[in-house]
């Protein structure tokens, strides 16, 4: 994702299974959550695990409603779940 996003910002994250070492699980790929705050710019751990270097990427707490995530949730519909996401993952919903 090239542009900047900021809290508040509802966000897909990208419905990919590539191979390899990727720090984005499964059960968020496709889901749209809200952007709830920015970390900042870090190497990308998935060229890190393969001993590689490339642009930084920024990461990003993202909130996602547990009902979103799991259609069988028994616990309140305001229950919610933060996960940590870098950029490349998501796009503007």
């Amino acid at each position: 994702m090239s542009e900047d996003l900021k809290s508040g910002d509802r966000v897909r994250v990208r419905e990919d299974y590539p191979i390899g070492h990727f720090r984005t699980p499964v059960f968020v790929r496709g889901k749209t959550g809200v952007v709830t705050r920015k970390f900042g710019t870090f190497d990308n751990p998935e060229l890190l695990a393969y001993a590689k270097k490339g642009p930084k990427k920024t990461l990003y707490e993202v909130r996602f409603k547990q009902t979103d995530l799991w259609p069988d949730y028994a616990g309140s519909p305001y229950d919610t779940l933060d996960i940590d996401l870098y950029e490349h993952w998501l796009e503007k919903a």
